[in-house]
């Protein structure tokens, strides 16, 4: 892990020296979640935008995110290699006992580093504990029909999830296992930088504000800002295989996520 940090940055270092010293202050968002100019300027130099945060947003007061776009720290390249080194950091974990015996293999994540939309699953299935990537059983083709009707191809975006071991039987992650794991999914946020990341599930969106409260049928939606990244909340695709009633929720979700990105769906 302190590879991949280091390599981070020091590319951050060095756009500090070339005179990148602040990111945009977002417009929007929820009190909570707003920092001054000079504590935005401070993060840009010195810690990632993604990092976990202490503070949790409030649902029901969130307001429309920001259109700021982030400063794309590291070259493709320099992605790439920092994914390898902390994809071999997650391959070797032992750090809970009963996962690390029982799975396949680990599930690292799949995509385009240089994405500007993640979407944030749960935990690997069956499917993928066999293969190795996220989102390849039902609930992922499902998932890419969703990418597609936006279309988007999965290749065009970045897909991972919150766990990188199957949990036994598909139960759903401890949260000890969960903050086991979080160390893992904040430096893949801080090396690609998403613009917008995509919860699926509520398992997914608890994670990523670390608040253990949160339900996604009060905040699905809405795009809420959370420290510089413009966050969609909607249901799992497994959930839509149980419940088909609730696609065109998800449908309407990415309506609203797709026009903040700017990218034009067929009427």
């Amino acid at each position: 892990m302190a590879d991949a940090r280091r390599i981070v940055r020091q590319r951050l270092e060095s756009l500090k020296r070339a005179g990148v010293t602040s990111v945009p202050k977002p417009k929007g968002g929820s009190a909570r979640g707003k920092t001054s100019a000079k504590e935005t300027s401070a993060s840009a130099a010195t810690t990632p935008r993604t990092q976990a945060a202490s503070a949790k947003p409030a649902a029901s007061s969130a307001k429309p995110a920001s259109s700021a776009k982030p400063i794309t720290a590291l070259s493709l390249e320099e992605k790439n290699g920092a994914l390898s080194v902390l994809r071999e950091q997650v391959r070797t974990c032992m750090r809970c006992p009963e996962l690390c015996t029982t799975r396949t293999q680990t599930v690292f994540g799949v995509g385009n580093p240089q994405t500007k939309l993640v979407f944030l699953g749960e935990a690997p299935g069956a499917d993928e504990d066999e293969q190795g990537e996220p989102f390849v059983g039902r609930a992922g083709q499902l998932l890419n029909k969703i990418i597609e009707a936006c279309t988007l191809k999965r290749e065009d975006v970045y897909i991972l999830n919150t766990l990188k071991c199957r949990p036994p039987n598909n139960r759903p992650p401890e949260s000890a296992e969960m903050a086991n794991c979080r160390e893992y999914l904040d430096a893949q946020l801080e090396i690609i930088r998403p613009e917008f990341v995509c919860c699926l599930g509520a398992t997914g969106a608890k994670a990523f504000f670390q608040d253990e409260n949160l339900s996604i049928g009060r905040i699905r939606g809405k795009l809420i800002e959370h420290r510089g990244v413009q966050v969609m909340c909607t249901y799992h695709p497994a959930y839509l295989l149980r419940n088909p009633a609730a696609k065109r929720d998800v449908w309407d979700d990415m309506k609203v996520l797709m026009k903040a990105m700017g990218v034009k769906l067929p009427t």
